[in-house]
């Protein structure tokens, strides 16, 4: 151990956050020391306000502040479009391309067997209570490429067959398994304008 025990700790916690290595976490902590005690009491206090706080909207299960989002509360969106997505990150990444104009549903999570995780596990019945009470809706599924993000996928698409339901997929000029968190804008934006329908 080089540091003092208490700076280690800090380090441990900025490793913890994604893309954080040994280096960067050292730097981080260390920049933190060097903050003035007013700044570092507001970031500590920020963060546990925002774990309090924050909570899934009633409506789509995106992050917010209020019982309905921002998003789900804006007459100017059509609400028969929705993206459909693993988890909130996500949300904020669409919202940067300023072009979509649907609203969301974000699962907070994907279906997987081997995991032990199953439709009732993830934030589904609520979208098929959302899709009940629209005329004509389009679901555009925004889900990883990979083998939860498959079986989510096909899920969906067999419980909402016979219903009035447009199903379309982005594109495939996102790489396989890629994050849609970690998209850049222009990339998602082209594969929602080029989505594929893949059911009706």
């Amino acid at each position: 151990m080089i540091y003092p025990k208490k700076l280690e700790e800090i380090i441990e916690y900025y490793k913890k956050l994604p893309g954080i290595g040994e280096k960067s976490a050292e730097r981080m902590a260390l920049s933190t020391l060097d903050m003035p005690t007013e700044q570092v009491e507001n970031f500590s206090t920020s963060l546990v306000e925002a774990k309090n706080i924050l909570r899934p909207c009633r409506i789509c299960g995106h992050i917010t502040d209020k019982e309905v989002c921002d998003i789900c509360s804006d007459e100017g969106r059509d609400k028969n479009i929705i993206c459909v997505l693993e988890d909130y990150k996500s949300v904020f990444t669409f919202e940067k391309t300023g072009n979509f104009k649907g609203v969301y549903h974000v699962l907070n999570g994907l279906i997987s067997p081997t995991e032990g995780v199953g439709y009732d596990d993830i934030n589904l019945p609520s979208l098929l209570d959302r899709i009940e009470k629209l005329e004509n809706p389009e679901l555009i599924l925004a889900l990883k490429s990979n083998i939860e993000g498959e079986t989510t996928t096909l899920f969906i698409k067999k419980i909402l067959e016979g219903k009035n339901v447009v199903i379309s997929r982005l594109s495939y000029g996102i790489p396989i398994g890629a994050d849609i968190d970690y998209m850049d804008t222009v990339t998602l934006d082209k594969a929602l304008d080029d989505r594929k329908q893949i059911s009706e």
